[in-house]
C-alpha cells in the first residue's frame, strides 16, 4: 500500500486531477445515482474553506511582523493591476454587449428570494462594517476583509514589540499551517472528482440550451480577459512573453478554482503556487488575499452583460456616457462583491437601476444567473483566481527586473 501510495504522489498533481476529473465524469454517467461520490468534493471545499482563514491570518500577521521595509512600492503595484484589469474587463464587457446584444427570456425565469444591495452606499456600508468585524468572527464567517485587517493590525504591531523569539515561533506557526494546507491540496484529485461528479450527475449540459449565446458571451470575454487582455498587461509591464506564467497560472490555480467555485477556498492553492514561482512570502501572503477580495475580472463581466442582456430585452438605447457610468459601476461594485452575500450576481439590479430598470425585472435577470451559474461562475471564479497570482508576479518580477535578478516562470 505504502508502495502504490507513493507511486500515486509522484505523479504531477494537475495530471492526478486530470485522471480525477475524468473518473468523475465517467461515474456520473454510468452511476448518476450514486450521491455518495458527490461527499468528496463536498469535503474537499470544505476543508480548504476551514483552513484558508486560519491560514491568511497567520500569514499575513507572521509576514508583516518579519517584513523588511519598502515592500509598500510593490503593494500599490499589485493594487493597481488589480483595479486596472477589472475596469478593463468591465469595458471589453460593454463592449461585447453592444457587438453582440443578446435578449433573455425573462417570463422563464423564476423569481429570487434573496434581496440585493440597495446601491454603492450598501456595498461600501457592508464593507466598512466587515472591515471592524469581531476578529473571532471574522475568522468563523470567512470574512476575509475582517482577517485582513486584523491581520495587518496585529503584524504592524507585533512588528514593532516583539521579541525575535517571538517572531520565530510565528514562523513556526505559519509552516505548521502551510503545511497542513499542503496535505489538503494533495487530495485535490479526489474533491475534484466529487465535485465533477455532482455537476454532471445533477444538472447535465441540457439545462444551458435556452441560455446558450448568453453563456457564450460571457465565457467569451472571461477567456478574452484570460488570453488576450491580462498577458498584455503583463508583457507591458516585463517587456517579455507573458504565456508561459499565464498558462502557468490558469493550469495552477485556474483549473481548481473552475471546481471549487470559490475564491476564498483556493487561496491556499494561490500561495503554494506562489511558493513554486519563488516569490517573496512576505508579499503574497498578503497580496493573495487581497486580491480574492478586489480582483474580480470574471465578476465585472457578469454584472456588465447580464445588465446589458435586460438592457436590450426591454429594448432600451444606451449612450456612450451612461456605458462607461455602468463599467465604472461594474468595476467597483465587483471589487465589493465579496461583503455582500450572494456574490456577483446580486449585483446586477444596483447595475440595472442606472437605466431606471426596476427590482422585479432585475431579479429576473438574477435568476436567470443562477440558471447559468454552473458554467459562469466557474469560469468567473477561474479568471479571477488565476489573476490573483498573475498580477502578484507580475509586481514581484518588476522589482526583480530593475533589481538585476533573473526571472524565472
Amino acid at each position: 500500500m505504502k508502495n502504490v501510495i507513493k507511486k500515486w504522489n509522484d505523479i504531477s498533481l494537475i495530471l492526478r486531477i486530470i485522471i480525477g476529473l475524468i473518473i468523475g465524469i465517467i461515474l456520473a454517467l454510468i452511476v448518476p445515482q450514486a450521491a455518495g461520490i458527490s461527499i468528496l468534493g463536498t469535503m474537499f471545499v470544505g476543508a480548504l474553506k476551514a483552513i484558508a482563514p486560519l491560514l491568511v491570518f497567520i500569514l499575513v500577521m507572521s509576514s508583516l511582523a518579519q517584513a523588511s521595509s519598502g515592500i509598500g512600492k510593490q503593494f500599490r503595484t499589485v493594487i493597481f493591476l488589480y483595479l486596472f484589469s477589472t475596469l478593463l474587463s468591465s469595458a471589453l464587457a460593454v463592449c461585447a454587449s453592444f457587438a453582440f446584444p443578446v435578449k433573455l427570456k425573462l417570463a422563464e425565469a423564476a423569481a429570487s428570494e434573496t434581496a440585493p444591495p440597495s446601491g454603492m452606499a450598501e456595498i461600501f456600508s457592508n464593507l466598512l462594517g466587515n472591515i471592524v468585524s469581531n476578529p473571532i468572527d471574522a475568522l468563523v464567517n470567512a470574512n476575509y476583509v475582517g482577517v485582513l485587517t486584523w491581520a495587518i493590525i496585529l503584524g504592524l504591531a507585533l512588528r514593532n514589540i516583539a521579541s525575535e523569539h517571538t517572531k520565530e515561533s510565528l514562523t513556526e506557526l505559519s509552516n505548521a499551517v502551510s503545511q497542513a494546507v499542503r496535505w489538503i491540496i494533495n487530495l485535490a484529485p479526489f474533491g475534484i472528482m466529487g465535485l465533477v461528479f455532482t455537476t454532471v450527475s445533477q444538472n447535465g449540459l441540457g439545462i444551458f440550451k435556452d441560455y446558450g449565446s448568453l453563456l457564450l458571451l460571457l465565457v467569451g470575454c472571461m477567456a478574452v480577459i484570460a488570453l488576450i487582455i491580462d498577458p498584455l498587461i503583463v508583457a507591458l509591464c516585463l517587456h517579455r512573453n507573458p504565456y508561459p506564467l499565464v498558462f502557468r497560472c490558469l493550469k495552477e490555480s485556474g483549473l481548481t478554482a473552475f471546481f471549487t467555485r470559490s475564491s476564498a477556498a483556493n487561496i491556499p492553492v494561490n500561495m503554494a503556487l506562489c511558493d513554486k514561482l519563488g516569490l517573496d512570502k512576505d508579499i503574497y501572503s498578503v497580496s493573495i488575499p487581497l486580491g480574492a477580495t478586489i480582483n474580480m475580472n470574471g465578476a465585472a463581466i457578469t454584472i456588465t452583460i447580464m445588465t446589458m442582456a435586460a438592457v436590450h430585452t426591454l429594448d432600451m438605447s444606451v449612450n456612450i456616457p451612461t456605458a462607461l457610468v455602468l463599467a465604472l459601476l461594474a468595476t467597483l461594485g465587483a471589487c465589493g462583491s465579496s461583503g455582500v452575500a450572494g456574490g456577483s450576481l446580486l449585483l446586477i439590479p444596483m447595475a440595472c437601476s442606472l437605466f431606471g430598470i426596476n427590482n422585479d425585472i432585475a431579479m429576473q435577470v438574477v435568476s436567470v444567473g443562477f440558471i447559468i451559474g454552473v458554467l459562469q461562475d466557474s469560469c468567473e471564479t477561474a479568471i479571477n483566481s488565476s489573476g490573483d497570482v498573475l498580477f502578484a508576479a507580475t509586481a514581484e518580477f518588476r522589482t526583480w527586473m530593475k533589481q538585476g535578478k533573473e526571472i524565472k516562470f
